[in-house]
């Protein structure tokens, strides 16, 4: 059964760009799709990799617990993400638990349809790298971020980086991040208490240089003033 009514539809996800149309219509039938409730665990730790997420709607948390019972945010996935892939690729457990934050519906694909996709369609295998690439590279800037920059400057940079990877143009040059982020998620990705990161959140408001909306996604108003807050 085709889980989208077009297969060129899949190449607006960044693991299928490129595809040729007849590989993207093998994907259309190969592909799952289901639609979770918010509070979803997708992904425990240290259980078996069998299957790879796509997020096509919604967001999911990615986080570890350590030994004294507190969690860690590793990441957030949005539109387009691949989850749960490294684990498959190595043959191991799951390192991290996955969780989704909204409604969130997944495409996905298990472990022997992933690896026979990724032998026959090798496009598949240099997109994979790209991302994988993409995310070393966000990780080292976040690692400079936290040793160089202020809270300003820490959240600033964070909001600039999901959208430049998630947003969507809005009126006036707008800028919609589609990932639900509390202010709680931001301070544990900017290593800042939330008490810190809503005294931020709220003079970036007053200043016009975000808006959030009821179900906490952030509309960047004015990139350049965020801009300014790294440099």
């Amino acid at each position: 059964m085709a889980v989208v009514p077009n297969p060129a539809m899949l190449n607006e996800i960044p693991l299928f760009r490129d595809l040729a149309s007849e590989q993207l219509a093998r994907l259309n039938e190969l592909l799952r799709r289901k639609t979770f409730p918010a509070g979803t665990n997708l992904i425990s730790a240290e259980e078996p990799g069998e299957v790879v997420y796509i997020i096509y709607e919604g967001t999911v948390k990615v986080y570890v617990t350590q030994a004294d019972g507190n969690d860690v945010i590793i990441a957030f996935g949005g539109p387009g993400d691949i989850e749960g892939e490294m684990s498959i690729l190595e043959s191991t457990s799951r390192s991290a638990n996955i969780v989704t934050q909204e409604q969130t519906t997944v495409l996905w694909l298990d472990r022997l349809t992933f690896q026979e996709c990724l032998r026959t369609m090798p496009q598949i295998t240099l997109n994979l790298l790209r991302i994988m690439s993409d995310r070393l590279r966000l990780a080292n800037e976040r690692i400079q971020a936290l040793c160089a920059l202020d809270v300003y400057g820490r959240v600033a940079r964070q909001l600039l980086a999901f959208g430049r990877q998630y947003g969507k143009p809005a009126a006036n040059g707008a800028l919609v991040i589609p990932v639900r982020l509390t202010q709680s998620d931001i301070a544990s990705l900017v290593g800042a208490t939330r008490e810190r990161v809503n005294q931020v959140i709220t003079s970036f408001k007053q200043r016009s240089f975000i808006s959030v909306d009821r179900s906490y996604h952030i509309t960047i108003l004015n990139a350049a003033a965020l801009e300014r807050q790294i440099q």
